[in-house]
């Protein structure tokens, strides 16, 4: 007589089960592994962000997506959600660091700090934080494939594990393509379009990512989604159609590997070799 076998239970409903955000965390107790952070006071959390933002300004220097004194990123402060922090106009990411950050208003007014404001950063993310208030950080920087990308006007294939990590979670913005967002209205559009997504490309400009999580998770999707950007350019290069992995593959993976606390996740490693290496950035 054949064995019956029982049904075992999917991932998600596993997850459910032991109270757990993803399948990467542990199943036996006592090893080390990143632990999402919880404060006692505004204050604390607020030195947290700040020091996460930091380290992710740190983070695209090491990616080397600096462009001048373009590029962005913010985090809405815990406190006064009307109010986010930034990197400072003008000075190098790999010379961010807690000090000289800044904090402005959805007006673009500088609240504390000595620097000014990026004018177009000002506008597309003030817009994006204040349409959706769910949305805790953003990042935006002029990289070499992302902004070549964004020329095609189209959306990154899943062509790998990586970039079904995007699969349904990213769009194109056709919008004021490759012209300066220095007016109120473009920020407006490219908020309009960030409704339940991480991620867009912004036509003729390039990439813009948001995170309901943390400035973690919006710094790492932003290094991968330039990464898959490279890789489509790769692939495109060639003349081979390549082989796709399938929507229900995609949407599988996106949901192991594409979530908000993933991204956290990642970053963790970066942000560890940051403190060995980089102690000034919390000055």
């Amino acid at each position: 007589m054949a064995a019956v076998m029982e049904a075992r239970p999917d991932a998600s409903e596993k997850l459910v089960k032991d109270g757990k955000v993803s399948i990467y965390q542990p199943e036996q107790d006592g090893l080390i592994f990143p632990e999402l952070p919880t404060f006692t006071s505004a204050a604390a959390q607020r030195q947290h962000l700040k020091e996460r933002l930091v380290g992710a300004c740190r983070a695209f220097a090491q990616q080397g997506f600096d462009y001048g004194f373009a590029g962005h990123l913010t985090v809405r402060d815990p406190e006064n959600p009307g109010l986010y922090w930034t990197n400072p106009m003008a000075i190098h990411f790999s010379q961010v660091k807690v000090s000289n950050l800044i904090c402005a208003d959805h007006e673009g007014r500088v609240v504390e700090g000595n620097h000014a404001i990026n004018r177009a950063g000002f506008v597309l993310h003030a817009a994006v934080h204040e349409m959706h208030q769910d949305i805790v950080a953003m990042c935006h920087a002029h990289t070499v494939y992302g902004t070549a990308f964004a020329a095609l006007g189209k959306k990154i294939e899943p062509i790998t594990q990586d970039a079904a990590a995007f699969f349904e979670d990213h769009v194109v913005i056709g919008d004021e393509a490759g012209q300066v967002a220095v007016e109120v209205k473009a920020g407006h559009k490219v908020a309009y379009a960030f409704k339940g997504v991480k991620a867009a490309i912004h036509q003729n400009h390039g990439l813009l990512t948001a995170s309901r999580h943390s400035i973690e998770s919006a710094a790492f999707w932003f290094i991968a989604l330039e990464r898959c950007c490279q890789q489509q350019l790769l692939i495109d290069a060639t003349g081979i159609t390549p082989r796709l992995v399938t929507p229900e593959r995609a949407r599988y993976s996106r949901e192991h590997v594409g979530s908000e606390y993933i991204g956290w996740l990642h970053f963790q490693t970066i942000w560890n070799d940051l403190v060995a290496t980089q102690p000034d950035m919390f000055d």
